[in-house]
């Protein structure tokens, strides 16, 4: 296993062989063939793979994930991509990496989820009552990879003084189109202001819709904001595709950002000029609460539509939910979610300080 990955870079056919586990874990060292650098490789686990450089000063450890959900395959093919030139020495490595395919069965089945939403499963929510399943056995995994990695520096590395530098872009994309093709989710921050050098970053990333979240929630990114004060988001990217079927020029600002990251190379930001952004607070969170939930709109409407005030968005049993301000649109609608969990988000135009 481990020679053949070092031979063929190829950590995604790795993981998708070995959907719950592998059968141990296993690492090599990797020579950058130009610097003559090395860095450690260790598969931790299916879908689990560190990137660290050795005997070299670092500052930033940045968690790269993907897959949390199965079809959405696009981000998934961006991080195949680069772990597979850190693998055969072609990308030089600057900083600690961690790349995580989320959900390696569902990826197998081209579904969302095998039995349950796994970013609806983190900061605990895996372990809530009764329910058991392999995908809550994941999540508490993901979860474990993640702190073993913000929190346990490996002995041949050398960190520079200081506090370390935390980052989690979790990468997806949407079940229906999007008027803004790309967005990313800035999780609750508790009363810390939102930094605008991060969404000067997702800008690099052609990320320029920005959604403020004010409440605490169980995905993945929130997880890693909260317990660990990562910059952390989640990143949406166009609408689900199939593999090989995605149009991957419409991810090169993306994927080029993500190399640069990982491998040191100067990003050249902009300065932040919110007149370039588009940037929302979501207003409602409407959970799906009786069988007889249904949206009143049609099922290819895009994200980010917007409906007159009063106009009834969906009806769950007695209950109908209403726009409420000018310029709210709908964000993430489905209908086919579990009793209690989201069903729809809306949005709302806003500014930051």
């Amino acid at each position: 296993m481990k020679q053949q990955l070092q031979q063929s870079g190829d950590f995604l056919s790795l993981t998708r062989n070995h959907e719950w586990s592998i059968p141990a874990p296993f690492s090599f060292e990797v020579t950058h063939q130009a610097s003559n650098t090395k860095s450690l490789v260790s598969v931790l686990d299916t879908g689990i793979i560190t990137f660290e450089p050795i005997d070299r000063k670092t500052k930033k450890d940045i968690v790269l994930s993907s897959a949390v959900h199965g079809n959405e395959t696009a981000p998934i093919e961006i991080c195949a991509d680069i772990i597979g030139q850190l693998i055969k020495g072609e990308l030089a490595l600057a900083e600690r990496v961690l790349f995580l395919f989320g959900n390696p069965a569902a990826m197998n089945i081209a579904e969302r989820f095998v039995e349950e939403n796994l970013n609806r499963l983190f900061s605990g929510a895996h372990s809530e009552g009764d329910v058991r399943n392999k995908e809550r056995d994941r999540a508490k995994a993901l979860e474990q990879a993640v702190t073993n990695f913000f929190t346990q520096l490996a002995e041949h590395n050398l960190c520079e003084d200081g506090e370390r530098e935390r980052y989690h872009y979790d990468l997806h994309t949407a079940i229906r189109g999007s008027k803004n093709d790309k967005f990313a989710v800035y999780p609750f921050r508790h009363g810390k202001p939102w930094k605008k050098s991060q969404l000067c970053f997702l800008q690099a990333c052609d990320v320029s819709t920005i959604l403020l979240s004010h409440s605490p929630t169980t995905t993945f990114s929130y997880f890693s904001s909260n317990n660990f004060g990562a910059d952390a988001f989640t990143v949406e990217l166009g609408k689900v595709m199939p593999f090989g079927q995605n149009d991957m020029a419409k991810f090169t600002k993306v994927k080029e950002t993500l190399t640069k990251f990982v491998s040191g190379q100067p990003l050249e930001l902009a300065e932040y000029d919110e007149s370039t952004f588009d940037i929302f607070e979501i207003d409602q969170t409407i959970n799906k609460q009786t069988k007889d939930f249904v949206l009143n709109f049609a099922d290819d409407a895009e994200n980010f539509t917007d409906f007159p005030v009063g106009y009834v968005l969906a009806t769950d049993g007695d209950i109908e939910h209403k726009v409420r301000t000018q310029g709210e649109a709908i964000i993430f609608p489905n209908a086919n979610v579990a009793l209690g969990q989201r069903a729809l988000l809306t949005v709302k135009p806003t500014t930051i300080a």
